[in-house]
């Protein structure tokens, strides 16, 4: 079976496509409830990922001590604690093993009695490690130091399962009004206005910025524009052009609303990468989709928006394939790049898979594509370099300082300028330079 408007060279239908019409599976929501609580898997690392399990027993009271702050109250009894109390018995030598040569045998010498029990108290963890840094070489102090410092900014799990469950929702939205796009549009036009996510995270992140490289420039908006113009060429080499917009193109633009949302509200939330570990924070947004969303299925089922059905062993395999693949794995890897970069360069670069993998096939499949293809591609990439370049240098807007050249060059040079100013200003010059002489 071949979905409308597609060929044998329409190769960003990716497994969603192939288990919707293929499989005979055309279950939006329960794919994507399936794939995202398969992010609950990154919660296996508390279990065997040692700096995880650091974090489940670091005590709360764990903080970083800046050596160039002097504080005389810090260290208090409150701050510098140490354990209750614990007396154990001390283990006197036996007398039977003192040399009789070293010991007086007179009675008359007053011996001291010691007690038998000796009291201990622990240091707490926090100052046994500021004891050990302070013996540690200079250097040495400098690359602990370093690490101390990454782990008292890292959020605790507690602080990652509270982002997770404030933004699962949001990443559940966009990805499942995405999925019912796709099953409802041909998959070249949701892919044509899913790339709007880029122009909708330039104006969200300049909004609400989260850091200089968030700032609106006309020469951001002129390279989305460029992105998103290259990606309709590439979509228009293979795509049927319906003439009524289909309720798909409506949710292909909300999920690319909400996906920009997700993103840009994130990144001003966690506005470094070392404060949170990202596959713990999919691994939550796994669980707490899992816990939160299942009563949809009853809802779903009886209002029959969605009638619930088991998928067979082979929809099954080719579901967690996408899944494990497609989500668990891309979507971390994608978050990550774009803590790394910004939110913006991450969303046009995206859109570069369907170039991407259309030159892949045309390397190892021999498929053959119209000119269309290639021409799109060219503007697509120089965008993505263009706002690689323009996130690198905060301040440059070349587009803006173009336009303000042109009009003071063609404003300047149009402006009369008359003979008579000229000849009154060297006179009042000359005039001046001839009274200053005479004074002098």
């Amino acid at each position: 079976m071949q979905l409308p408007g597609t060929g044998s060279n329409q190769t960003f239908l990716f497994h969603l496509q192939y288990i919707y019409h293929n499989e005979a599976f055309e279950k939006p929501f329960f794919s994507t409830y399936v794939k995202t609580s398969m992010f609950t898997l990154y919660l296996l690392g508390l279990c065997f990922w040692p700096p995880w399990r650091d974090q489940c027993s670091k005590p709360a009271t764990y903080m970083y001590i800046d050596p160039n702050i002097e504080d005389e109250n810090f260290y208090t009894e409150g701050n510098t604690s140490l354990s209750d109390p614990t007396f154990v018995p001390i283990k006197f030598p036996d007398p039977s093993d003192r040399s009789s040569g070293t010991e007086s045998d007179d009675s008359s010498v007053k011996s001291v009695r010691f007690s038998k029990l000796a009291e201990v108290r622990h240091m707490s963890e926090t100052d046994a490690t500021e004891a050990l840094l302070a013996r540690l070489s200079y250097q040495a102090s400098i690359r602990a130091g370093e690490v101390a410092r990454r782990a008292a900014s890292k959020f605790p799990i507690q602080k990652v399962a509270k982002i997770s469950l404030m933004f699962c929702i949001l990443w559940f939205i966009a990805n499942y009004t995405y999925q019912i796009a796709l099953a409802e549009t041909e998959a070249g036009i949701v892919t044509v206005l899913s790339s709007t996510s880029s122009l909708f995270t330039l104006i969200l992140a300049a909004l609400f910025p989260s850091n200089l490289g968030d700032r609106f420039t006309l020469s951001k908006l002129v390279a989305v524009c460029i992105s998103i113009s290259g990606l309709v060429l590439v979509s228009l080499s293979d795509l049927t052009i319906e003439v009524k917009v289909p309720a798909g193109a409506i949710l292909a633009l909300v999920s690319a609303f909400f996906y920009a949302a997700y993103l840009v509200f994130l990144r001003r939330k966690v506005d470094h990468e070392d404060k949170m570990d990202i596959p713990m924070f999919f691994g939550f947004v796994g669980l707490f989709n899992l816990l939160l969303l299942w009563p949809l299925f009853f809802l779903f089922h009886y209002s029959k928006w969605e009638l619930f059905e088991w998928p067979t062993r082979h929809q099954w395999t080719f579901l967690l394939l996408n899944g494990l693949v497609g989500t668990v794995l891309s979507e971390v890897l994608w978050l990550w790049g774009c803590f790394l970069t910004s939110s913006l360069i991450a969303t046009v670069a995206i859109s570069l898979t369907i170039p991407m993998s259309m030159f892949a096939d045309v390397v190892f499949k021999r498929v053959t594509y119209p000119s269309m293809f290639y021409i799109g591609s060219i503007p697509m990439f120089l965008a993505f370099f263009a706002v690689t370049l323009l996130a690198h240098y905060e301040n440059w807007d070349p587009v803006m300082e173009g336009i303000r050249r042109c009009y003071i060059f063609v404003f300047r040079r149009s402006r009369p300028v008359r003979i008579s100013d000229c000849e009154d200003e060297q006179t009042e010059s000359l005039i001046g330079i001839n009274s200053g002489d005479h004074e002098a």
